[in-house]
This record gives structure tokens, C-alpha cells and sequence, in this order.
């Protein structure tokens, strides 16, 4: 086994590598962005190294410079982590050739699966099922329309070195299909640096199940059972299980088997997962699930596996790369109850998921379950990374009791100012159709509004109230104070709306907790962050409804969709916003006019930003 190991990557995935690596006697060495120097992975770390300025392009997917790191301070292998570079082989080949051991698949292996045209082509010829599609050479956008129609819609558009829901979009109608094809190729283009992309035929009803796999050197390939994955916002997967409920042992049997040979027709080694689609409009069954792609690293959700097998799997990465053999045969593989993930991320639900940025003055995810995090207290969430700052993993001997787990989770975390989905979460892992395993890749758009937290209702300006008085004298916001003070009513502001509460009638408050610094009250309820500024002291906040369109964080507008003077629905998107790789549009708050507009297609534009103003209808 090497003795140092460099983690090519950041944030929650360089944390965990990490945690193994050191239980293991392994020595570690981080790599950081300017924008990281003070991030955890980096304080957790035996050595760092500084690659670059804060945009990934500049250091986290400079391959040379994350070598010459390796080099300076003498670590003998790599690990990629998941994202940035971790599917690359050409840096996996440099890897290689610099002497040094590359903590993955072969780099032939990761070129096989690399692209998703040529990996189901592959897979076909290896007796693995795939979805109907067109994978051509021809990528006008005639031909394209053409196959669409062919294939009937829906249809679904996919880069072909497209990931993480990136460079996808779904079309209902040909109308739409221009429109959605330029957006997915300029997505593409802008994350992948490829915007070729393939068609699909859109599953009704569709499972997204995956299997986990791991090779090694000496002709091993075995499978660590499924994962459900169906939950996903604009395919990026929210919540995930393991195992896929409803999945009975013929169908566990025929998924996993078709994913190992997968695996053996690519000779994989290391850690591998094979995603597979299923319409499951009658059930999970064996001849109605097909492949999709390959993902040649360890995946997001990798922990559910390990709860449920009691399986490592960095630890079996670091021993394959070693030379070792599978530490365990097929047969002695076998599952475990139940578990169960969430993707916590630094966006906020009531903004159409807008990234939140900036320091985390509070920050408790509690201490059950397992969690899996790359901030503490008082770091920052920097707007140049994936916004997600934790994944909270909970593991029961029914699935029935790793959803109570995970929903107590959810619902006693506190983060703040940065907004969470955490709120989101609890509404999505509580819901009686996800609690009863009615669910497909639908589900979070065709439960809507009801997964996202409304207004605050009278108990929680209540509970609010409560805090508030619990101490005359303000403090730092250090958590709810006891100590009660002789006050019998307090004046409150949420986003506009003013109330005072007379604490005489208060008769109920929600089982919460709550930060007051003299001016604010922040509640925390059922994985929500409410803010009420205490009105005697003038902080209001800003008013809702005026109509100001502010850019939620920095990036460039890529497209404008009105013009002053335009007459405006609630909801019509005005303009989009890319930052954090992805597009997002910014909506009218409600029916009137754009009486102002200060954004202009390519324009970068920071925080806070004035883009447009709508005025409401008489």
C-alpha cells in the first residue's frame, strides 16, 4: 500500500477520501483554489497545495498542475474524488505516466464509457439492454428534429459527455424542440467543452436505478446492489435509496447481472456504477429496464451502498489501486436493511432554487444518521462550486425507519443566513406517495408547490414572538434563551408584512429553535429559516413585492426575454442567469409591466444587481 495520497478535488468527496485514508495510516495532501485556502478539506490535510485562482478551469481541471502537486510532495497516488477531472482520461493517462498510481478505472475504460453514444453502442454488443434512440454522426439540427419525430415525443436530449444533470432537457412538443436543443448545446458547451448530443425516448413512469460495481486488477467484477435515484430536480438527483423499493430478487438479479457484464466488457477496475432507466408503470420488471450510461468513479450517493453492505468502498479504491484483489466474492456480498440520502444544497426553494451564497454563522446538522460535509461553522459558500454542502445519510432496518430517521434529521438542522433545501427535503421524504414508493422521475415537478414551504402561519410568528422576549437585553445569536422578560407583546416584520404579537394569546408554538441578536429573530422549523426583524429596532428588511429583479448571486446573463415596457404574467421568465454551470431563470413576481431594464444579453453582473423592475397591473 502507498504512503501519501494526493486528493485531486474539494469540498465533501476530499473530506471523505480523506476520513479513509487516514484510518487507513495513509498520509494526504489536499490541492486548493485560492477562493478554498481556508476550506476544510485543506485544514484536514497532512499538506496543501495551492493550484490556482478560484475558477475551476484556472485550478481544479488543470491536470499538470494537480501532478506537479503530486511530485512537490512526494504522494505516490491520486484519487479524483467525483466531478472535475474524475472521468477524464487523458489527466488519468498522465496520471500513469508520471510514474505515479491513478486511484480509478483504466483510462481505455474510462474512454469506453466516456461518451454515451459510443458506451450503449458497447453495451448493446455486450447483450445489455439500451433505451431507443438516435446516437448519429449527423448533428444538424434538421437531423435532429427529424430523429425526434421519428422516435415520438416526449424525447429526451442528452450531451453525450454531458453529467450530473447538466446539458439535458426534456421536450414535450416539436415546437419546442429548437429552443431546447440550443439551450442543451450551449449548457453542453459551456460545462463538457463537447455539444454533441444523442436523443432518447422519453420512459413514462421512469425508475432511475443504478447499480454500484467494483473490478479489480486480476479479472474481478462484482455488484453491490442497486440504488434508487428517481428523485431529481431537472435531473439532478435530490434524494437516493438503497435498495430500490418494490425490486424483487428476479429483477435484482437480472439488473445487477446485466451491469456486471458491463463491467467485464470494458475490463473495469475500481469503483463503477451502471445507471439503468426503468418504466415502472407496471413495477419494476426485468424486460422493461434499460441502460443509460456509465459512470466511471465512485458516485455521489456511494454511502447508501455502504450502509447497507457495510462496505468502504474508498478504502476497497485505495486497496484495488494498490493491486489488490475484491476483498469480498459475489456471494459474500449480501444487504442490510435500509438507507436512505439527501443532497443538502446552499439554494433556496422559494427563489426557484437560486444558489445562496456567503459565511455560515451557524451551522448544525445534529448528530444523527451520518453526515457528509466539506464546511464547519464559519466557512464560506463560495459562488464559483456546486452549491451542495452536505449529504445527511440515514440507515434503518426498514425503509420505513430510514425515512423517520432522515425526516428528524431534516427537520432539527439549523443553517443560517445561507438558505438550505432543507425544508424542501422534508416535504419530498415525508410526502404519503414517496413514504408508499409511488414514485418516478416526475415526482418532485408533479408534486409542485406542495414540496415548497409557503408563508409562515401564526405559530411560527408565534414561536417567534417567544424567542424574541426570552431575553430583554440583545446578545449574539447564540441559540433560544430561557430566561424570560417581563414584555407582553412584540412587533415583527417577515419579507413586508408587519404583526404584533401579543404574547397573552399565545396558546401554541411549534417544536422549534431560534437565533436572536436584538434586531432579528431567526426560527428554525421543520428544516425551514424563517427571519422576522424586530420592528422596534427599524430593521424591516426589504419589502416584498416591489418588483425588483436582483441577480441572486454572480454570473452572466446569457439570454433576455422582454423588454421594457412588455406586459408581463406571474412566473414568465424575464432573463437568464448562468452561474454555478448552470442556467437559471429569474421569473416576474407577478402581473404587470417591466418598467425597467438594466441587463443586456453576455453582460456579467454581481450580487445584488439591479436587473429589471416589474410594476404590478391596476
Amino acid at each position: 500500500m502507498f504512503e501519501k495520497l494526493l486528493i485531486a478535488n474539494r469540498g465533501e468527496i476530499a473530506c471523505r477520501v480523506m476520513r479513509t485514508a487516514h484510518a487507513m495510516g495513509i498520509s494526504t495532501v489536499a490541492v486548493y483554489s485560492e477562493a478554498d485556502a481556508k476550506a476544510l478539506h485543506v485544514r484536514m490535510a497532512h499538506e496543501a497545495v495551492c493550484i490556482g485562482p478560484a475558477a475551476s478551469a484556472e485550478s481544479y481541471l488543470r491536470g499538470e498542475k494537480i501532478i506537479a502537486a503530486a511530485k512537490e510532495t512526494g504522494a505516490e497516488a491520486i484519487h479524483p474524488g467525483y466531478g472535475f477531472l474524475s472521468e477524464n482520461a487523458d489527466f488519468a493517462q498522465a496520471v500513469i505516466d508520471a510514474g505515479l498510481i491513478w486511484v480509478g478505472p483504466k483510462p481505455q475504460s474510462i474512454r469506453a464509457m466516456g461518451l454515451k453514444d459510443a458506451a450503449k453502442k458497447l453495451m448493446a454488443d455486450a447483450g445489455v439492454p439500451v433505451t431507443p434512440g438516435y446516437m448519429g454522426d449527423d448533428q444538424s439540427a434538421e437531423r435532429l428534429a427529424k430523429e425526434a419525430d421519428a422516435i415520438g415525443y416526449p424525447v429526451l436530449i442528452k450531451a453525450v459527455a454531458g453529467g450530473g444533470g447538466k446539458g439535458m432537457r426534456k421536450v414535450e412538443d416539436p415546437k419546442h424542440f429548437e429552443d431546447a436543443l440550443e439551450s442543451c448545446q450551449r449548457e453542453a458547451k459551456a460545462s463538457f467543452g463537447n455539444d454533441v448530443v444523442i436523443l432518447e425516448k422519453w420512459i413514462e413512469s421512469p425508475r432511475h436505478i443504478e447499480v454500484q460495481l467494483f473490478g479489480d486488477s486480476h479479472g474481478n467484477v462484482v455488484h453491490l446492489f442497486e440504488r434508487d435515484c428517481s428523485l431529481q430536480r431537472r435531473h439532478q438527483k435530490v434524494i437516493e435509496e438503497a435498495p430500490a423499493p418494490g425490486m424483487d430478487s428476479e429483477t435484482r438479479e437480472a439488473v445487477c447481472m446485466a451491469a456486471v457484464r458491463a463491467g467485464q466488457a470494458v475490463n473495469y477496475e475500481g469503483a463503477g456504477t451502471v445507471e439503468f432507466i426503468a418504466d415502472a408503470s407496471e413495477g419494476l420488471r426485468a424486460d422493461r429496464i434499460w441502460f443509460m450510461e456509465m459512470n466511471t468513479r465512485l458516485q455521489v450517493e456511494h454511502p447508501v451502498t455502504e450502509e447497507i453492505t457495510g462496505v468502504d468502498l474508498v478504502e476497497w479504491q485505495l486497496r484495488a489501486a494498490a493491486g489488490e484483489k475484491v476483498p469480498l466474492a459475489q456471494d459474500e456480498l449480501s444487504i442490510s436493511g435500509h438507507a436512505i440520502e439527501a443532497r443538502l444544497y446552499a439554494e433556496d426553494p422559494a427563489t426557484g432554487f437560486l444558489p445562496s451564497t456567503g459565511r455560515l454563522e451557524h451551522f448544525d446538522l445534529g448528530e444523527d444518521g451520518r453526515v457528509e460535509t466539506g464546511v464547519e461553522e464559519g466557512d464560506e459558500v463560495s459562488p464559483h462550486y456546486d452549491p451542495m454542502i452536505a449529504k445527511l445519510i440515514y440507515h434503518g432496518d426498514t425503509r420505513e425507519a430510514a425515512i423517520e430517521g432522515l425526516a428528524g434529521m431534516l427537520a432539527n438542522l439549523e443553517v443560517w443566513p445561507v438558505r438550505t433545501n432543507a425544508a424542501f427535503l422534508l416535504r419530498a421524504a415525508t410526502s404519503p406517495d414517496f413514504v408508499d414508493a409511488r414514485l418516478d422521475t416526475s415526482f418532485i415537478a408533479d408534486h409542485g408547490d406542495t414540496l415548497i414551504p409557503g408563508e409562515p402561519g401564526d405559530e411560527h410568528w408565534n414561536t417567534a414572538a417567544m424567542i424574541a422576549v426570552a431575553d430583554p437585553e440583545p446578545q449574539p445569536l447564540a441559540g433560544f434563551r430561557m430566561n424570560s422578560a417581563p414584555r407582553t407583546s412584540v412587533a415583527l416584520t417577515h419579507k413586508g408584512e408587519s404583526r404584533t404579537i401579543d404574547l397573552g394569546d399565545v396558546q401554541h408554538t411549534l417544536p422549534a429553535s431560534g437565533l436572536d441578536d436584538g434586531e432579528r429573530v431567526v426560527l428554525f422549523a421543520a428544516g425551514e429559516t424563517l427571519e422576522f426583524a424586530l420592528a422596534k429596532r427599524g430593521s424591516a428588511g426589504a419589502a416584498a413585492g416591489d418588483g425588483a429583479i436582483i441577480a441572486p448571486m454572480p454570473g452572466k446573463v446569457t439570454s433576455v426575454e422582454v423588454a421594457e415596457g412588455d406586459t408581463v404574467e406571474k412566473g414568465q421568465r424575464l432573463l437568464t442567469l448562468e452561474a454555478m454551470k448552470m442556467e437559471h431563470g429569474l421569473t416576474a413576481p407577478f402581473d404587470g409591466v417591466v418598467t425597467q431594464l438594466s441587463a443586456s444579453e453576455g453582460q456579467q453582473v454581481q450580487v445584488d444587481a439591479l436587473l429589471a423592475k416589474v410594476e404590478k397591473s391596476e
